[in-house]
């Protein structure tokens, strides 16, 4: 005799199994390497040195008036 199987719990298996296919697929061609997260933060870093640099320094008692 056969086993019985509940086709709602098999047809959910089957759709959770294809998500994780294409999550797996989608790592692959976005994810980005070790390499190239490390070089994006110090790019990231760089920017931000370079705009506070340019940024303009208030008075000491930081009102913003000028006197």
């Amino acid at each position: 005799m056969a086993e019985i199987v509940n086709l709602r719990m098999a047809r959910k298996q089957k759709a959770r199994a294809e998500r994780e296919r294409a999550a797996a697929s989608n790592r692959a061609l976005h994810g980005l390497s070790k390499a190239e997260r490390e070089k994006q933060r110090i790019e990231s870093d760089r920017a931000a040195r370079g705009i506070e640099g340019h940024r303009r320094v208030g008075p000491a008692d930081g009102d913003g008036k000028g006197s």
